[in-house]
């Protein structure tokens, strides 16, 4: 593989560092630039062709010792901090998951997704701000998150396979040359180049993968135990090395087990004096004897809205393909088309256990204050009226990647190159089912007592009192079948030149114009029917299938509890859509729309220039600077179709559902400009130590969600009120003036010791914004009228909302928008009550995001790598320590601003290599960081992700110079990921996967 180091600053250290060069350089950017530019309008190709005086290592990587080697290589020789991956062979990447691989480099942590690697924080800066660009080119991104569009600028790298990728460059200092956007940092991924590896290669792989965890699922939910792998690439040149063509594939399944339990849908959190919808009973309340270690009257203290053990049977398959054609008809001249396609599709089966609180009658424990987590809670049901929820959903999604560019390199003289690019880009993600891209069955039974969660362990143990499980019970209650669409493309083209001087300094300068279009829309045909849409003997026994939550979380300290409520019903999603269609004599009812009600649609158009002079001295000992200037323009233009809100029902004791009519459009626009410096500069101190220090200043763009115009209420709302948000298309970039400092010693081969500092100093933060309206003036049952009187003359307390409902529906029924359906399994009336003129204004909490904050975050980053000579041993760790004074305050209330994904990592890589065999075992941590500034609840509360690590392994055998075997095991320490809020007793979730085992071959032409 050819490797060209970052900017080619492959170029010997002279002692000419002379002014008159930059007069040059101007004259050169106002006449010579332009002229050489209208004679090759139709000129354009890859990375610059080979020019005269620079140094290209060639290098045929085989193996792990090389690929680190040529890292290093790729490290030592560029301008800035550059770290590297490079791939062992021609299709073989050192990791299964690009991400994977990414975790190995200091400062660089993933978050995962079903137990792989999928999205990337650099040096404490979230994946929506590092660029992620395919051989120098931005590239959008889409996804589908559980309820809608990600909104998110994120990469999803668990897109990309790994087998066709050549290098991963990561560029943790900013330069001119580099696309705005990568303020943490800026990833270019890199693909084979066939004229760069002339003649002809070849590999093709197979694989057989094992993934533990999906025999940890229910059996209706699993998929075939062993999935395949199978992969290709070609790559040949041809007319005597003036033409070359590239062609990679591959395809992926793997069927994997989720288990979690939790909290989702979030805590509310109090004061200990606050006497509130939800709070526990204050000192001389029916109640308060109940309590135990009653938080102070200043304590901070959290209650949860619910409580949710779910089983989801994952099937996954992934598709990439490439192809590279590459014609050089002089030596001058190069050209490159090159076309990536990526698919990956999702299907999703799932099975729950919950059980909702409605925060009446309660006894609890608490640890002690300021901040007091809940040992036990518990909420009195008698008689046992309530809803054993066992919910069901089907998710299916596809995300495709197009990418097709075009690009031209021209020799124009010994000093003059040029550099053409242009390239369309698209990241589409969407439904993959009639049913919609997720789709949700309520059902449940109405014979819960007394229900109590012990959060002491990292399990939460649900016991309900007096309750058994009786299929003749179940039914269908509410349904959610839910469409949802993101599209991101970019258009992109570029035009650079460098003038290279007679003592090797260079002028690198270009232009760009891109255009990101992003689309993010729904539709949700939902049901509000949470007490009961049908009747029970709509549904035969026979459907429910009884079976023990427990034995999915043996990997979880207090899943065998005694006292845990352990039986639920797994039932087939598709069995019991049909039934409740054909009870509710409506197919249309129970399936998605394709009409989109919510409709946003943002426009980005970006116009940028640079500069860049290098050049290398010798001033006591060789030095070089890198010095340079970026120009940003962008113009926003956001339009959103969002449905209009028309009134408020009540539909069960704790749900309110907010109803829509006819959506319509709003227009809203917003623009920024940056000039942005930077400054490399490093010195030779010695031929084995490197010293640098870098000033640079990035930007990292907005989410879409954040910029997307229109105001959206969310369906379900509560007693107390609902909540909306919109977006704000003014938002600034956040933009950050960066220092980097470090010192490297290479001291031997493929051996280096370096440390370094870093600095980000950040304006322009993006901060949520909750503010209270009445929207549209919709009217709430909520302590309305009807609801008062019902507290007044019939007999019920204000906290009792069964007693009202069905005081309401006794007296009221078909008049005053009062409907009742029919009664639940224990003689209360379901139904509707919509609010009237003379109730109450609905209030609403309505998210928006403006720019308000500062923040300061550093750190140091220890890297060692050593070869134990000619052994075949050799380690590779590296150690990343990140810290900011703006951390969550948890007894705090409200809305706070603090950094998320800011954590301390390490990673150690051990490896043995011979000429037969190699094997490799990597292990990576990740320590406790803030992964959210509100949880399921909508609220302002904390979600912070505990420590975790993984620990792989790795082993190959060759057989021949052609044919090779391989193995490996991922997740061999069986970890499991735990999310918590204010305290660690205040869980949002435990997650709990399990090892893959993969063993393969390859053969090599």
């Amino acid at each position: 593989m050819s490797i060209r180091p970052p900017d080619s600053r492959h170029i010997s250290r002279h002692p000419a560092f002379r002014m008159t060069h930059l007069a040059a350089a101007c004259g050169i950017l106002i006449g010579g630039a332009g002229s050489a530019i209208a004679q090759q309008q139709a000129a354009a190709a890859p990375a610059p062709a080979k020019q005269e005086g620079e140094q290209i290592e060639t290098v045929v990587v085989t193996g792990i010792r090389k690929s680190l080697d040529t890292s290093l290589s790729l490290k030592r020789d560029a301008s800035g901090i550059v770290d590297g991956i490079v791939a062992e062979d021609i299709g073989k990447f050192p990791d299964t998951n690009l991400a994977e691989s990414m975790q190995r480099i200091s400062g660089v942590s993933i978050d995962r997704s079903v137990g792989e690697g999928s999205k990337v924080t650099v040096r404490g800066i979230g994946p929506e701000f590092n660029l992620v660009l395919l051989n120098g080119r931005q590239m959008p991104a889409s996804g589908i998150v559980d309820t809608g569009a990600s909104g998110s600028r994120a990469f999803d790298f668990a897109n990309l396979a790994s087998e066709s990728i050549a290098a991963l460059e990561v560029y943790k200092t900013s330069r001119a040359a580099s696309p705005a956007g990568g303020m943490g940092a800026t990833i270019n991924i890199k693909t084979a180049r066939p004229l760069e590896n002339p003649g002809f290669r070849a590999s093709l792989g197979a694989k057989a993968m094992y993934d533990e965890s999906n025999n940890r699922i229910p059996d209706s939910l699993r998929g075939s135990q062993v999935t395949p792998e199978i992969s290709g690439i070609y790559s040949d040149t041809f007319a005597d090395g003036t033409f070359g063509v590239a062609i990679s594939g591959s395809y992926q399944e793997r069927n994997l087990g989720l288990s979690y339990a939790g909290v989702p849908n979030g805590w509310r959190s109090f004061r200990g004096d606050e006497n509130n919808w939800g709070t526990i009973p204050q000192p001389g309340q029916p109640g308060s004897e109940n309590i135990t270690n009653r938080p102070g009257p200043n304590d901070v203290y959290s209650v949860p809205q619910n409580i949710n053990y779910g089983v989801s049977g994952i099937q996954r398959q992934r598709t990439n393909g490439q192809l590279t054609l590459q014609w050089a008809p002089m030596k001058e001249l190069t050209t490159t088309l090159d076309y990536t396609y990526s698919e990956l599709k999702l299907q999703t089966k799932r099975n729950e256990l919950s059980a909702w609180f409605n925060f009446g009658p309660s006894s609890s424990s608490w640890t002690d204050g300021p901040v007091a987590g809940p040992i036990f809670y518990s909420e009195t049901i008698v008689p046992a009226t309530s809803d054993i929820a066992m919910g069901g959903a089907k998710y299916a999604t596809k995300n495709t990647n197009d990418s097709l560019g075009l690009n031209v390199a021209w020799k124009a003289s010994n000093n003059l190159n040029f550099e053409f690019d242009t390239h369309h880009s698209s990241a589409e993600s969407g439904a993959d089912s009639p049913y919609g891209s997720n789709a949700v069955l309520g059902t449940a039974s109405f014979n819960r007592g007394t229900t109590s969660v012990d959060f002491s362990k990292d399990f939460p143990v649900l016991s309900i009192e007096g309750s058994q499980l009786d299929p003749s019970l179940m039914m269908v209650t509410g349904s959610s079948f839910r469409n949802s669409y993101m599209k991101s493309e970019i258009d992109q083209t570029q035009v650079k030149g460098r003038y290279k001087f007679e003592d090797a300094s260079k002028l690198d300068f270009g232009m760009s114009l891109t255009d990101a279009n992003n689309r993010s829309a729904y539709s949700n045909v939902q049901r509000d029917t949470w007490g009961g849409a049908t009747n029970a003997g709509d549904y035969p026994d026979s459907v429910w299938h009884p079976d023990k939550m427990g034995r999915y979380f043996g990997s979880v300290s207090g899943s065998n509890s005694s006292a845990f409520f352990n039986n639920f019903y797994t039932w087939d999603f598709d069995e019991v859509r049909a039934l409740a269609a054909q009870a509710a004599g409506d197919e249309s009812l129970y399936r998605a729309s394709n009409v989109f009600t919510t409709d946003r649609r943002v426009n980005e158009k970006s116009q940028s220039a640079f500069v860049q002079y290098s050049t290398d001295w010798e001033w006591g000992v060789p030095m070089g600077m890198a010095a340079g200037l970026r120009y940003e323009h962008t113009d926003i233009t956001s339009k959103a179709l969002v449905p209009i809100a028309t009134g408020i029902s009540w539909v069960s004791n704790n749900e309110f559902s907010v109803a829509f009519g006819a959506p319509e459009f709003t227009k809203l626009k917003g623009s920024y400009t940056y000039v942005l410096p930077s400054i490399d500069f490093d010195a030779d101190i010695t031929s084995k130590l490197k010293a640098r220090v870098s000033y640079g200043e990035s930007i990292g763009r907005p989410q879409w969600d954040y910029i997307q115009g229109g105001q959206t209420l969310n369906q379900l709302a509560r007693i107390d009120g609902g909540t909306g948000s919109q977006g704000n298309p003014a938002l600034k970039p956040l933009k950050s003036k960066n220092i980097d400092l470090s010192l490297e010693y290479y001291y031997a081969k493929g051996s280096y010791i370096a440390a370094g500092y870093f600095a980000k100093n950040l304006s322009n933060y993006v901060g949520v914004t909750t503010t209270e309206g009445t929207p549209f003036n919709l009217h709430t049952p909520a302590n309305g009228a009807l609801f008062q009187e019902a507290v007044s003359t019939g007999g019920c307390t204000d906290s009792d909302l069964t007693c009202i409902r069905n005081y309401i529906f006794a007296n009221y029924n078909g008049t005053r928008g009062v409907t009742q359906t029919g009664t639940d399994g224990n003689g209360n009336a379901v139904g509707t009550i919509a609010g009237q003129s003379d109730d109450p204004i609905a209030t609403f909490q309505i998210t928006t995001y403006s720019n308000q904050h500062k923040a300061r975050l550093y750190g140091v980053e220890l890297n060692w790598q050593h070869m134990f000579g000619s052994t075949g041993f050799g380690v590779s760790s590296n150690y990343t320590y990140v810290n900011s004074g703006l951390k969550y305050k948890n007894g705090s209330l409200g809305e706070q601003f603090a950094l998320e994904g800011l954590s301390d990592t390490a990673n150690l890589v051990v490896f043995y290599e011979n000429d037969t065999y190699e094997a490799r075992l990597a292990y990576n941590w990740r320590d406790q960081f803030l992964a959210a500034r509100f949880d399921g609840s909508g609220l302002p509360n904390p979600v912070y992700t505990e420590p975790y690590s993984q620990l792989d392994f790795s082993a190959g055998y060759k057989w021949n110079d052609n044919l090779s075997f391989q193995f490996e095991a991922i997740n061999l320490n069986d970890a499991v990921v735990r999310q918590h809020g204010r305290t660690n007793n205040a869980i949002i979730g435990v997650w709990q996967t399990g090892p893959r085992y993969t063993i393969g071959a390859r053969y090599k032409f």
